[in-house]
């Protein structure tokens, strides 16, 4: 969900600017433990199993970055936060880097003074509407009621959007995901709203998915991404390279499960820095050589994560469509390691 930054914009933004500069790297290396915010509980994306151990896309790349930093992907601890906790916990220094479904906005990223360090998976907002409703398209929900999280960047895409189209509309307002299953279920809103990808998720956790469709309607962008705080340029480099390193790893063809030989020595060079045979790229950053290596080995390539959390084999069943690399028509795309 993308929690709008109408509130407590310039309390966040000071404590921010003073947390940061503390050096995030520091804190992590001297607690042995990276401090992740996650969503409360999205499957597929970031939730807790029947033990206590999480699992989910956005999750996978908390222990990336775990692996890279601390040299291993369960020195992690997952803090739950929720749209309306998610920014301030990252301000405060209650965790060290958001990866929790957020969407990187203007406001966002200049008012709020963080740092969106790139894209993990490109959204959109739709609808999704019982089947026995009989609706097929969005534009015919006039006068329907919606079930909305307020305070939300999805609660200004809904007004737009109806607006656009002529039509009204009866918001059923919610303040969390698990209580827009329930009242979705219990029959209080004709239609849920929130990103395709956790529409999906949800609609993945009902026991009747079959009778529940998504809407083909997709009424916004939600580039979503990992975030840390303004100031700390250097943790924002190791966060946002860890993204890269699986992002490129995917195009490279570099595996969870050949990237120990791979990293003996390729006949590509781009390989070979990436995984520290050639150069020094780690040192740029604060870490040793070979932290591209454990970050990979901690959950696969992006494409390894995906297949495993979201993909089309999984009961969320997300295709890759925009979130396919760029050689193959999508927006992925890591910039050049040298």
């Amino acid at each position: 969900m993308k929690k709008s930054v109408f509130l407590g914009t310039l309390a966040v933004a000071a404590v921010s600017a003073g947390v940061a500069a503390a050096g995030t790297l520091e804190d992590v290396k001297a607690r042995g433990e990276l401090n992740c915010g996650v969503n409360t509980g999205l499957v597929g994306f970031a939730a807790p199993d029947a033990n206590g151990n999480w699992s989910g896309f956005d999750v996978a790349v908390c222990k990336a970055v775990a692996a890279a930093v601390l040299g291993d992907p369960s020195k992690v601890k997952y803090v739950p936060t929720t749209g309306q906790t998610r920014f301030t916990a990252l301000a405060s220094g209650e965790v060290d880097m958001l990866a929790r479904n957020s969407t990187w906005t203007f406001s966002r990223d200049t008012d709020l003074k963080l740092d969106f360090i790139g894209v993990n998976y490109y959204d959109g907002q739709g609808f999704m509407v019982r089947k026995d409703l009989g609706v097929t398209s969005a534009k015919e929900l006039d006068g329907a009621s919606v079930c909305i999280q307020t305070g939300t960047t999805t609660e200004l895409n809904l007004a737009d959007f109806f607006k656009a189209n002529n039509m009204t509309y009866q918001p059923i307002t919610i303040d969390s995901n698990a209580e827009g299953e329930q009242q979705y279920l219990a029959g209080a809103c004709d239609a849920y709203t929130t990103d395709i990808s956790g529409l999906a998720a949800t609609r993945a956790s009902y026991a009747d998915p079959e009778n529940h469709i998504i809407l083909p309607e997709v009424i916004s962008k939600e580039p979503l991404g990992p975030a840390v705080r303004h100031g700390d340029n250097q943790w924002g480099d190791i966060v946002s390279w860890t993204l890269n390193a699986l992002i490129a790893a995917e195009e490279y063809g570099v595996t969870s499960a050949n990237v120990d030989e791979l990293a003996k020595g390729t006949d590509n060079p781009e390989i070979n820095r990436l995984l520290g045979v050639e150069g020094e790229l780690g040192k740029m950053t604060g870490l040793d050589n070979d932290w591209a290596v454990r970050a990979i080995k901690a959950g696969g390539n992006y494409g390894e994560i995906f297949a495993a959390t979201i993909g089309e084999a999984t009961p969320i069943a997300l295709a890759r469509g925009l979130n396919a690399q760029w050689t193959q028509g999508g927006l992925l795309y890591a910039p050049p390691f040298r």
